[in-house]
């Protein structure tokens, strides 16, 4: 039986785009206003600016949590509908007739035309790594709106706009790294310089993720074998995909949910098992071994094998996670119970991390709201796997608003805990000793009545004006409700989640769990599931991070890959597999003594390398942003190079001025060489009494505050050059008044797919239609009957 296209009415024919051959590639743009959209959005509008006003207006004693989905939700739907669209039309004008490197490469292991379901979630489960996690609940104890609105407005107008910029640039110029495009738009030096930098400063982010991932698996069986189930899963997700049912995602992706969610309550019997024990039960230095070996294989067998199946299925977790909080908050509505703004937002004081609002909020914050990291995704892997060029609003605007929603729910979980356990979770055990005063510290070994006694301690208030203690809500033996305060709400807590203690869990991570268990037992379980529901936000954690690893892995492999090709051309081509393995060995080489380093380290890794993360993530959001305005000047968009340019000088000033503060400053709590020079001190002093643990304690902050000294003085100083060379760059095309363009040269689609992520009436059509007269080659799998003629 011949197959039969589809027919279309003569409005749909005109808005179709076909190539030469009649084969269609696309849709052309096309809105029309009803009274319905209008109202819509309207409505959309009026709950938008209601939820403002609650949160950060009328605000008053009590705020409900609730009005953070609700405020969020519409604001990014506003900002997704009319701003993302702007720039696109502006800046970015996508044309479905051109094709993509993934179309004119289709090499299966790197180019590969990816659904963009599928892509949507590789992309955003590469991007969504620690930061949106961890950033947040750290940034909480300067109180909840100032985070709030840097997370909501500067991923409209920042953190998305790069996301988007990057990948459609990069994706025009055959999917270059962004250390490439820097070379060829800046200049030679100038760019030179970016690649090798960026290069360094995404081994230290890699590292960073990498060891919270360490962090949050170390000698947890349930937590290894739960993730660690995820690849062979994944592994046959892309081979159904690949060899059995291509195209057809909704069976794949019920069948791998289902899987998922059978190892993670699974997890629990293997971690009661002897061999679950002996094989799962894993130390930090033999995670970071493992996670280098899968850094590795993930970084060179082909994306859709591995990378692609394993991100997408993650994406299931990720978002589905975290859409349950949001039910969870619109359920419980727990109030809001630290204050809009604290005492830390204008001092140095902070238990949590040191600095002033301007400019470590938004260092800490970081991947919530724009990230560097994200940049290298979108100049890595994600261009060199889209279908068509219309689709790159909803994977680089979309996939990031999906990441801040994640960080807004991670802040109002926070910020619904007693300040009492919050900042009791956050502080340091060496800060907490120190706020409890020599007499508790050596009256008692209990740490929970210190930490009481330490939270007591504590410069700040709540709501209400009053100072803050550790108070937590429980249960009896009989199940009657009871409240604790101080030492005995620390250890009730504990026991709850099932940890011998939750003290000084500094990082973010073991206060977003307990946070999401507080909401979600109330929703599913009882007390019963406490101790399930934080284990289980603990591996949600720990593989939303991992997936960030392996894809920025790779994606430091293009950069690397691009970088020497300036110098030996075949590492340029991309098939070329030996110039893939050597890459890539570098790469997690660079990342993972950097990580072994971290966890050996006897103050912690996260003290030694956080603050370099959040600089150097920065950083590399600068250089971005730079490139970007640098590509808007080059094609002489002049009337919209604000689009970028306002994103990049507010990120230089604050990334540049905490940079400065971390150099010079000499406040203990912030200047690196200021702690240096105490740490000598210090180190001197144990040599004289003798005390091999201070020591080595001392030791290694000397060597590493030395590290972390010179590394800011090396990124602020070649940043800045990067910036010179760009802003003389932007002068020379000005003067010029002729456009340039390094994009690849146009070559005519043969290949379509839906835009959105809801394929319209007319695009289901249309992939009816391509399926008989399209190219078998550009559907993964797919062969065409024989009886088709085309």
């Amino acid at each position: 039986m011949e197959a039969v296209t589809p027919t279309y009415t003569e409005e749909e024919e005109k808005l179709v785009i076909r190539n030469k051959d009649g084969v269609p590639v696309g849709i052309k743009p096309h809105n029309r206003w009803s009274l319905g959209k209008i109202l819509l959005w309207v409505g959309i509008t009026a709950v938008g600016v209601l939820g403002w006003y609650m949160l950060a207006i009328r605000r008053g004693e009590e705020v409900n949590t609730i009005w953070f989905v609700v405020t969020s939700v519409a604001t990014y739907t506003i900002g997704y509908r009319f701003y993302a669209l702007y720039i696109q039309r502006k800046i970015m004008r996508p044309d479905d007739s051109n094709a993509t490197p993934a179309e004119r490469v289709n090499n299966g292991k790197d180019y590969d035309p990816t659904n963009r379901v599928v892509l949507y979630g590789h992309h955003f489960a590469a991007i969504a790594g620690a930061g949106p996690l961890v950033g947040p609940i750290l940034a909480a104890q300067m109180g909840y709106l100032p985070g709030t609105l840097w997370i909501i407005i500067g991923v409209l107008v920042a953190g998305a706009v790069q996301d988007m910029l990057v990948l459609f640039f990069s994706m025009r110029r055959g999917g270059r790294s962004l250390g490439q495009m820097a070379i060829d738009e800046i200049g030679k030096v100038g760019g030179a310089v970016a690649a090798v930098m960026v290069l360094v400063m995404l081994m230290i982010v890699l590292a960073v993720l990498a060891m919270i991932c360490v962090n949050a698996l170390a000698e947890s069986t349930w937590g290894v074998f739960a993730v660690g189930m995820t690849i062979p899963i994944a592994l046959c997700m892309g081979l159904w995909l690949r060899f059995v049912q291509p195209g057809n995602i909704t069976q794949v992706s019920v069948v791998g949910f289902i899987t998922l969610m059978v190892v993670i309550f699974a997890g629990r019997w293997v971690s009661e098992t002897d061999w679950g024990q002996s094989i799962f039960h894993l130390s930090p230095t033999a995670l970071v071994w493992c996670m280098v070996i899968y850094g590795f294989f993930a970084a060179v067998l082909p994306v859709w094998l591995l990378l692609t199946p394993r991100d997408y299925l993650s994406t299931f977790m990720k978002v589905g996670t975290i859409v349950v909080l949001a039910i969870g908050i619109i359920i419980v509505r727990p109030v809001v119970q630290m204050p809009a703004v604290t005492e830390f937002a204008s001092n140095t004081e902070g238990p949590v991390f040191a600095g002033e609002l301007f400019p470590f909020l938004f260092i800490t914050i970081a991947c919530g709201a724009l990230s560097g990291m994200h940049a290298t995704v979108s100049s890595g892997t994600s261009p060199k796997m889209v279908q068509k060029e219309s689709q790159v609003r909803m994977i680089g605007y979309g996939g990031m608003l999906m990441e801040s929603f994640v960080a807004i729910m991670a802040l109002a979980a926070a910020a619904s805990l007693n300040m009492g356990i919050y900042f009791g979770m956050n502080t340091s055990a060496a800060t907490v000793d120190n706020l409890a005063g020599t007499a508790v510290v050596e009256s008692t070994d209990d740490r929970s009545e210190i930490t009481a006694e330490a939270v007591k301690n504590l410069n700040v208030t709540d709501t209400h004006g009053n100072s803050i203690h550790a108070e937590w809500e429980s249960w009896d033996e009989d199940g009657n409700e009871i409240v604790l305060v101080n030492g005995e709400a620390f250890d009730q807590l504990a026991h709850d989640v099932g940890e011998s203690s939750v003290t000084s869990r500094t990082g973010g991570a073991p206060t977003l769990a307990v946070a999401i268990a507080n909401i979600l037992h109330q929703v599913g379980g009882g007390q019963a599931m406490m101790g399930f529901w934080y284990h289980f936000a603990i591996m949600f954690e720990a593989l939303f991070i991992l997936s960030a690893v392996d894809a920025v892995t790779r994606v430091a492999r293009f950069q690397l890959s691009d970088a020497l090709g300036n110098v030996i051309p075949k590492f340029k081509d991309p098939s070329w597999r030996v110039g893939a393995w050597i890459t890539t060995a570098i790469v997690v080489a660079s990342w993972g003594s950097l990580l072994l380093m971290g966890v050996t380290d006897p103050r912690g890794g996260i003290q030694t390398l956080y603050p370099l993360f959040g600089v150097a993530n920065q950083l590399i959001a600068a250089i971005a942003l730079l490139i970007c305005t640098v590509v808007v000047a080059n094609k002489g968009y002049w009337k919209w190079i604000w689009i970028p340019a306002v994103p990049l000088v507010f990120d230089l000033a604050t990334t540049f001025t905490a940079s400065w503060q971390k150099i010079f400053s000499s406040d203990p709590a912030i200047g690196y060489f200021t702690q240096w020079n105490n740490a000598k001190a210090a180190l001197e002093a144990a040599r004289v009494a003798g005390d091999a643990d201070a020591i080595a304690v001392q030791s290694a902050i000397v060597r590493n505050t030395l590290i972390q000294g010179t590394l800011s003085v090396v990124f602020l100083a070649t940043v800045a050059f990067i910036v010179l060379c760009g802003l003389i760059r932007i002068a020379k095309m000005f003067k010029a008044k002729k456009p340039e363009s390094f994009e690849d040269p146009y070559q005519e689609s043969n290949f379509f797919a839906p835009s959105s992520l809801v394929a319209t009436p007319l695009e289901k059509k249309l992939v009816a239609e391509y399926e008989v007269v399209g190219d078998p080659d550009l559907i993964p799998g797919y062969k065409a009957p024989a009886e088709v003629k085309k």
